[in-house]
């Protein structure tokens, strides 16, 4: 069974002068991390020129999806009939990245069918914690 579900997207990176520039991004999510979903952005999408990930609740994602959700560095709204925004806060500066709902959704979907919502092994994810936390300890 495959534990990783991959998805590549195309979405529009928002430039602070209302300008939509086409990026790609792949949206991650694994059993090893149940809780959560990675965005990675190539090098060519980002300020500091490396590929850059992003990492945030899964929980987020969906809740995102109705309704304006997150307060932190990521920030999730819907926008229009078919489009998500995803507000992305870093001390780099701020990005704000539009994708297909719909592919958002499809990710959500093979997410879940991997690891269905409340079935998550929360002990495995907090023993890794400790793990990496009190390693050399």
């Amino acid at each position: 069974m495959d534990l990783i579900v991959e998805q590549h997207a195309h979405a529009r990176l928002i430039t602070a002068e209302d300008r939509e520039l086409p990026v790609s991004a792949t949206l991650r999510y694994t059993a090893d991390d149940p809780l959560a979903v990675f965005v990675d952005f190539p090098p060519e999408a980002t300020l500091v020129g490396d590929e850059v990930t992003w990492t945030f609740a899964r929980s987020l994602l969906e809740q995102g999806l109705r309704a304006p959700a997150g307060h932190g560095d990521v920030r999730i709204w819907p926008h229009g009939r078919g489009r998500t925004v995803l507000e992305f806060h870093s001390p780099s500066g701020l990005a704000l990245v539009q994708f297909p709902t719909s592919a958002l959704r499809r990710f959500l979907l093979d997410s879940h069918a991997l690891v269905p919502a409340g079935q998550e092994d929360l002990a495995a994810v907090v023993e890794r914690g400790l793990s990496s936390l009190f390693d050399g300890v």
